[in-house]
C-alpha cells in the first residue's frame, strides 16, 4: 500500500481509515505471506493432519532447527505460519497459558479454550498504540474427550474459529477451495485418507511433487490422542503410499 493510499492512517494501529480499515492489521496479514510457506490442516472423523512446506534459507543452517510445528502439550499441537520470531513468541505464550491452566485446574486445557485465550491476546494488540500485531497465523489441533477431533485457526486480528479444513500462506485461498471440494466428497475421512488429502492438496496448490525434506507433517488421532510430528522416514512412507495409489 502506498503512502498516498494510506494517507497517514497506518501510523498507529489504533487509527481507523475513513473506509473502516486498520492498515497496520492488513500489514500483519501480509507479513504472514512473506515467508512464502503455504500450510494447511484437515480434520477427519478420527484425526487432524497438518502439513506445511519447509524451506531452509541457507545451506549452513541446520534443517532440524527450522520448524513450523510445535507441541504445546503432549496432546495439543500447533502449526504457526509467518515471521519466525513472532511464531516462537506465540508458542511460548501458548505453552505458558496451557501450563498455568493445568496448574490451577488439575487437568489439561481444552484446545478450544486455549485458542480463545490466544485470540483474546492477539485482539488486545490491536487496541494499543505501543503494541505491534503479531505477523503469524496459528493453527491448533487436538482430540477433545467430548467433541473428538478439533481444529482451530487464530489470525493476527484475534479472530478464531473451528474448522474442518483451513490454510494459511500465499496459496491460502487455492488450498481452501480444494479442501472444500475434498471434504464435500468425503466428510468422514479416516486417518490415512486425511493424511493423503492434506499432502495431495498441498502438492496441487504448490504445483510440484514434494520431497520428504520439503515437507513438515504432524498428526493427532483418537488412537493415542498424542500429538506427533512425522520424521522424514514417516513422510517418505506417506509420499510412497500416495504415488502407489495414483
Amino acid at each position: 500500500m502506498s503512502r498516498g493510499a494510506s494517507a497517514g492512517f497506518d501510523r498507529h494501529i489504533t487509527i481507523f481509515s475513513p473506509d473502516g480499515k486498520l492498515h497496520q492489521m492488513e500489514y500483519a496479514f501480509n507479513a504472514v505471506k512473506t515467508t512464502k510457506l503455504t500450510a494447511l490442516a484437515v480434520r477427519g472423523a478420527d484425526s487432524v493432519v497438518m502439513v506445511t512446506q519447509k524451506k531452509v534459507p541457507d545451506k549452513l543452517v541446520d534443517p532440524t532447527s527450522m520448524t513450523s510445528m510445535y507441541k504445546i502439550t503432549p496432546n495439543i499441537g500447533c502449526m504457526v505460519v509467518g515471521l519466525p520470531p513472532d511464531a516462537r513468541a506465540q508458542v511460548q505464550r501458548a505453552r505458558y497459558t496451557a501450563a498455568e491452566f493445568k496448574y490451577k485446574n488439575g487437568y489439561e486445557i481444552p484446545v478450544h479454550y486455549l485458542s480463545q485465550k490466544m485470540a483474546n491476546n492477539a485482539q488486545l494488540y490491536t487496541q494499543h498504540a505501543f503494541m505491534r500485531a503479531s505477523g503469524t497465523v496459528a493453527i491448533f489441533c487436538a482430540i477433545d474427550e467430548e467433541k473428538g477431533a478439533q481444529l482451530y485457526r487464530v489470525d493476527p486480528a484475534g479472530h478464531f474459529s473451528g474448522h474442518r479444513g483451513c490454510a494459511a500462506g500465499p496459496k491460502e485461498q487455492e488450498a481452501c477451495n480444494l479442501l472444500q471440494t475434498s471434504l464435500k466428497a468425503n466428510s468422514s475421512m479416516n486417518l490415512n485418507e486425511t493424511l493423503q488429502c492434506a499432502i495431495l492438496t498441498l502438492q496441487t496448490v504448490i504445483g510440484s511433487d514434494l520431497r520428504p525434506t520439503d515437507l513438515e507433517v504432524s498428526v493427532v488421532s483418537t488412537h493415542s490422542r498424542r500429538f506427533r510430528v512425522f520424521t522424514e522416514e514417516d513422510i517418505d512412507e506417506a509420499l510412497t503410499a500416495i504415488s502407489e495409489r495414483e
